[in-house]
């Protein structure tokens, strides 16, 4: 099973390293890799680029194992986690791989239990769900389809309602616990909690946090909907880029919370040591879900599966398992925005983010703030590396390229919030359409 599509993640032994360890499995490798080769030079005779390339040893000054060749090579059966992901494998990282073995190629999208991911965690919801259509959703999740015309009944509506807001009460508890931030359950509440990467783009939640503070100041409300956004997840060991975006959230966090003049329209909070048992806090107090990597980069994810379930509404890009989310619960109910990932390569050969930012009077202003220092007065240029890669012709996550779409898609956020019964019903009908989300379903096609 493939679970990403990013190169640090393909593994490259060193030859070298593997002779002085491991010499008879070594020595195992270059059997099944000439063996491989052979059915390579039967399909393709005289093809010696292809073999090369399709060589479980890659050679050079430093040769190294493809350790994710000889995983295909070895199994009977190679999947991706998302249909738009099992689709790039085939097209692109393995379209060599698949040329040659079409049949060894197929899908299984990722799925979370609703044991842990529900029943265990949101029990106020639990209860109601099982009052009102049985219990049987427990062990087969697609029974939750079922609540769908109740989302147009106003007094389980208002139930779904008292629910939410209790679950919202226990996650501003546990963000003033661990962050000393007051979260007010009567105000939006934007979440993002994931891995800190620059695919998944935490920045550019923290440019739309810089844009909300930007009106706030200036006094351009009108039509802004009091949020609280939430922010956690850990950065790799020797990520510096990473670590340096949960400092920029941290330091613009503190410089939103002080501000007298935006406490009632927006606080911001990064969750130190974000775990499991976090999560089973925070998925079930969310309004707003944010899975806004850049298209193409997401393998699948499983975090839009747990917040849909609790009836969180998605805002994100058309990458990984959002498709089949959006999919699943109708355009209607989702917020999309962005290039897809298509666009991303057509956008990427002649990219030029400062021409974007100069064009887009909002986006000018969230850079001058950034810029200025305002969020680092004693603490000169540690942001310059986040601002130079926004700048970057050559920024594979195309940050400058979504502001735009992502600033429009809050303010649809905004609208919808207002309507309390429409974003009631859309709550619901997320829930309602979580059960191909299953980890059961994945499973069964696994045993498949």
């Amino acid at each position: 099973t493939n679970h990403t599509l990013l190169p640090e993640a393909l593994e490259r032994w060193s030859v070298a390293l593997f002779s002085q360890l491991l010499p008879r499995l070594l020595d195992i490798i270059f059997e099944i890799n000439a063996r491989f080769l052979a059915q390579v030079a039967d399909r393709w005779p005289g093809d010696i680029s292809r073999q090369q390339r399709l060589s479980i040893i890659e050679e050079g000054d430093y040769p190294q194992v493809r350790m994710a060749y000889l995983a295909i090579v070895g199994s009977y059966s190679v999947n991706g986690v998302a249909a738009l992901h099992t689709d790039l494998l085939t097209a692109g990282l393995f379209a060599e791989f698949y040329e040659l073995w079409p049949e060894k190629f197929n899908n299984k999208t990722n799925g979370v239990t609703p044991r842990r991911w529900l029943a265990h965690c949101n029990t106020p919801l639990t209860e109601l769900v099982s009052n009102t259509i049985g219990d049987q959703w427990i062990s087969d999740l697609d029974e939750v389809a079922k609540l769908r015309p109740y989302a147009d009944k106003k007094a389980f509506c208002k139930n779904w309602r008292a629910v939410k807001h209790l679950n919202k009460q226990r996650l501003a508890e546990l963000v003033q616990r661990d962050c000393g931030v007051s979260f007010d359950a009567d105000m939006l509440f934007d979440v993002q909690v994931k891995r800190i990467h620059e695919y998944k783009r935490q920045l550019l939640n923290v440019l739309h946090i810089i844009h909300l503070y930007d009106r706030i100041v200036r006094g351009d409300t009108e039509g802004l909907q009091p949020r609280c956004v939430l922010i956690g997840g850990k950065a790799a060991p020797g990520y510096a880029m990473a670590k340096t975006i949960i400092k920029l959230v941290n330091n613009v966090a503190s410089v939103v919370n002080k501000d007298e003049r935006a406490k009632p329209w927006l606080r911001v909070a990064f969750l130190p040591n974000y775990c499991v048992t976090s999560m089973e806090v925070i998925c079930p107090g969310t309004d707003l879900s944010e899975q806004i990597s850049t298209a193409g980069k997401e393998a699948s994810g499983t975090g839009n599966m747990k917040f849909m379930m609790n009836g969180a509404l998605t805002i994100g890009t058309l990458d990984g398992a959002n498709i089949e989310i959006r999919e699943a619960v109708g355009a209607d109910n989702f917020f999309l925005f962005g290039l897809d990932a298509a666009q991303v390569v057509e956008t990427r050969a002649n990219y030029q983010p400062s021409a974007l930012i100069d064009a887009d009077p909002d986006f000018k202003r969230v850079m001058h703030l950034l810029e200025s220092g305002h969020f680092n007065l004693f603490e000169p240029g540690i942001f310059d590396s986040v601002v130079g890669s926004i700048r970057s012709t050559d920024d594979a996550w195309m940050t400058a390229a979504d502001f735009r779409g992502y600033i429009d898609a809050q303010r649809e956020v905004d609208t919808a919030y207002r309507d309390t019964e429409g974003w009631t019903r859309m709550s619901i009908y997320n829930t309602a359409a979580s059960g191909r989300f299953s980890s059961d379903r994945t499973i069964r096609d696994y045993s498949r």
